[in-house]
């Protein structure tokens, strides 16, 4: 998944930064809230994260401004305002969920399972089964027709974004955006020779190739 963090504390947003990315998620940040109302528009990110008191716009605002937007993003906000009166200010605003500070590191992932959990056709919740592939998003387990195949968080994050995308093409463009943040800079062919390792983890040698490329567009799994 692909997290937006707009903190402007430089500590706490490398804190977070770290911590998420570890935790698996892809993770931009922006340091004040009118850029962070402005990347909350695109349509890349699966979570945003928001501190309340920012810089040029205040997290209530963002999230108020985001949601008139047609925005429906989920919003997780932190701050050190934690009385229920600020925790309701938060939830009229339109975040789906609000974490006073200081908080637990762990909390805060599962407070990202909760808003982020979702069904997906073909399987249950964290599941993703498109054909003879298996996606346990939870727990970062992908099997094929039953047995486990082995792949590396970026690995994972590609495969992920592909089949919840099955029967529709992804583009280059789209799979980089899916498992590489805004600071990395491409080099060469670095999607499709990560789509090679990934075939052949996958498919070994069976002779039926579980993603399909299409020539000048991108890569697709077809449902």
């Amino acid at each position: 998944m692909r997290l937006l963090v707009i903190e402007d504390d430089d500590r706490s947003a490398a804190y977070l930064k770290k911590g998420l990315s570890e935790s698996g998620f892809v993770v931009d940040h922006a340091a004040d809230g009118e850029l962070g109302a402005a990347l909350a528009l695109e349509p890349i990110y699966d979570l945003l994260i928001v501190d309340r008191l920012l810089p040029k716009l205040d997290g209530i605002e963002l999230v108020s401004r985001i949601r008139e937007s047609g925005v429906l993003t989920p919003v997780i906000m932190l701050s050190a305002l934690g009385s229920a009166f600020d925790r309701v200010e938060g939830l009229r605003a339109g975040c789906d969920d609000y974490l006073a500070k200081p908080y637990y590191f762990t909390e805060l992932l599962a407070r990202i399972d909760a808003v982020t959990r979702h069904r997906t056709p073909g399987g249950t919740d964290g599941e993703i089964v498109v054909g003879r592939l298996s996606l346990d998003t939870r727990r970062r387990v992908c099997t094929k027709d039953g047995h486990v195949v082995g792949l590396q968080l970026r690995e994972f994050l590609l495969l992920q974004t592909l089949m919840r995308n099955a029967g529709s093409v992804v583009t280059r463009s789209m799979l980089l955006e899916a498992a590489w943040d805004y600071d990395f800079e491409p080099r060469g062919n670095v999607i499709d020779m990560h789509i090679h390792r990934l075939r052949k983890k996958i498919d070994g040698d069976d002779p039926v190739s579980s993603i399909t490329t299409v020539p000048g567009a991108g890569y697709l799994v077809k449902g």
